[in-house]
């Protein structure tokens, strides 16, 4: 990694209980390691995007969506009780714990999650009420507004056109790359970023996220 090059600033939004953010994410960090990238991780919200339509989902999205709200009030308390550089290492253990160890996304499991980061596990009575709800929708529609309704978790803005920003929904990848093919990836995602014409592409899922 040339530390003598300008770093490149993005911006991460999440949603914690999502498995396949978690594999972005990871990937994420591993371009931070290998490229000169520095990452602002902010919250989004699967409940929020999905609110008008809940009748359309499955049961058990459903019932995640119910879950989906605890999580994300957690990470902006603790981000607005000590500042946003505890958002990445908060969201670590609680992925950590919700899909590398598949514990319920339960207010127990967020309370050792703050206990693993160094945080106050009394943070975790935020999920409880809807205190931080607008700073939350505020966080979520930052993204949106970048990257438009059609999407999900994770959201990633990156350098674009003529000094600007454009923003994608995922990569979504399985499992995450590491060493130089996270680089390469990284690499052609900014390339994507710098083509103002450039919306989608696409292939099947055809595997459940894989963590390693």
């Amino acid at each position: 990694m040339n530390e003598s090059r300008p770093r490149t600033a993005v911006d991460f939004w999440l949603d914690p209980v999502c498995p396949w953010t978690w594999l972005t994410s990871r990937w994420m960090l591993e371009v931070e390691r290998i490229r000169t990238v520095d990452v602002t991780w902010r919250v989004m919200s699967l409940a929020v995007l999905n609110e008008d339509r809940l009748d359309q989902l499955p049961e058990r999205i459903r019932e995640l969506m119910g879950l989906a709200w605890a999580p994300v009030r957690v990470l902006t308390a603790a981000s607005q009780a000590f500042g946003p550089e505890v958002t990445g290492p908060l969201y670590t253990a609680m992925g950590t714990r919700f899909h590398l160890h598949q514990q319920p996304r339960t207010k127990s499991t967020i309370a050792a999650a703050l206990r693993d980061a160094g945080l106050p596990e009394s943070l975790a009575d935020a999920g409880d009420t809807d205190t931080f709800d607008a700073l939350v929708r505020a966080s979520h529609q930052q993204a949106v507004d970048l990257v438009g309704e059609d999407v999900g978790s994770p959201v990633v803005a990156l350098p674009g056109q003529d000094g600007g920003r454009a923003a994608f929904f995922g990569p979504v990848v399985s499992p995450a790359p590491k060493g130089e093919e996270a680089g390469r990836l990284w690499d052609a995602s900014i390339v994507l970023a710098s083509i103002p014409d450039f919306y989608e592409m696409k292939r099947t899922r055809t595997s459940g996220p894989v963590f390693d």
